[in-house]
């Protein structure tokens, strides 16, 4: 060895105490940083940002990729005490380390080493179990200090942790949904066990490729669970045991002019901020709900008509035993994914209808006038 390897220069030391100085300046500052996090989901990040969850805040404003941003808000977790939607307390899985972090003395791979090792060390042990690593970690790396915990875990549960004799757990199950200024809405989630297994049995069997008269179906995969997932919210929503909402079942509002709707051009209101073609919501009113409304110039509500349906239940059991499924060529759906629509729209049908009454839409098959059509 050299005497320069021996010895390192005054600029070496220097510049690695400034490395320290550093480091004793950032870890801090993260640490403050999980704790901010954690007070922030404590209280809403919906609430207060509009932000989902708060590691999706972290990956906006920070510039943090999701990944690293969900790693350092689990990590908060671990470390900061929190709070239980009645307000009491939850204790942290590792204070001690959690103060360790805000004095600068742990970087985060320690503290991930560290935390890991308590998350499988039983509860009695948990408090001795820390001081030790902690204390090992003052001249030790992580990986050193990884060693230390399997040797811990190895010596309080040689056999593994035994089963536990309570109630069996409520399964974890989150679901994420939100609309961006596009239009466009992002699904994401997790759930237990059992219910991925329903959910992708149920999307599986709808997203069966659909070859028909036209030829075969080239719908990706990502396209044919899309479809899927909308036709079983469409089953969902038509099914009579749906909870009731306001008063009255679950529902999608659509709201559009006279005019556009006899038209087909111009824009109608979905929902409280979505949109959609005039057309479309043709196409859509001829199975739904309509309530006629007339508006004046302040667009104050003058009178506000009966709840009517095109398509009566009568004529939709008619048009069930007739087609069998979707009358659209090459789509061989079942009627319970469909919907009655006028094939050649009521308003080109140039009829003469009977005196005291209108004559309803007619059932002829070579007229093509009403037929089951996939939603």
């Amino acid at each position: 060895m050299t005497d320069n390897a021996a010895h390192p220069s005054s600029d070496a030391v220097a510049l690695a105490h400034r490395i320290g100085e550093l480091l004793a300046t950032i870890r801090p500052a993260e640490a403050e940083l999980g704790a901010l996090l954690v007070e922030i989901e404590q209280r809403g990040a919906m609430e207060l940002f509009g932000y989902r969850s708060v590691a999706r805040l972290l990956e906006h404003l920070g510039d943090v990729p999701k990944p690293a941003a969900e790693r350092w808000v689990k990590r908060a977790r671990l470390v900061n005490p929190g709070r239980n939607l009645d307000g009491s307390p939850i204790p942290a899985l590792a204070p001690a380390t959690g103060a360790a972090a805000r004095a600068g003395r742990l970087s985060n791979p320690m503290i991930d080493v560290i935390t890991d090792v308590l998350t499988r060390v039983p509860a009695e042990h948990r408090l001795s179990a820390e001081a030790h690593l902690l204390t090992f970690a003052e001249e030790a790396g992580h990986k050193q200090v990884a060693g230390l915990g399997a040797r811990i875990l190895a010596h309080l549960a040689p056999d593994g942790l035994a089963p536990h004799d309570s109630e069996p757990v409520v399964p974890a199950r989150e679901l994420f949904l939100r609309r961006k200024r596009t239009g466009v809405w992002e699904l994401s989630g997790r759930f237990d066990d059992e219910t991925g297994k329903r959910a992708s049995a149920l999307l599986d069997a709808l997203a069966e490729r659909r070859t028909g008269d036209e030829g075969p179906d080239f719908r990706t995969t990502p396209q044919r669970y899309g479809d899927a997932f909308s036709d079983a919210v469409d089953l969902a929503l038509n099914s009579p045991d749906l909870p009731m909402q306001a008063g009255e079942r679950a529902h999608v509002m659509v709201a559009v002019s006279s005019a556009d709707l006899k038209s087909g051009v111009g824009k109608a209101t979905l929902g409280d901020t979505g949109t959609m073609t005039a057309a479309e919501a043709r196409l859509h009113a001829c199975d739904a709900m309509i309530i006629p409304a007339v508006l004046g110039a302040e667009s104050e509500p003058l009178n506000l008509g009966r709840l009517r349906r095109l398509i009566s239940a009568g004529l939709r059991r008619a048009l069930f035993l007739r087609d069998r499924g979707c009358a659209f060529p090459g789509c061989h759906r079942p009627p319970r994914h469909c919907q009655g629509h006028h094939i050649r729209h009521v308003r080109h049908e140039a009829r003469v209808y009977p005196i005291g009454g209108a004559r309803p839409p007619t059932l002829d098959r070579h007229s093509g006038s009403v037929k089951l059509r996939a939603a």
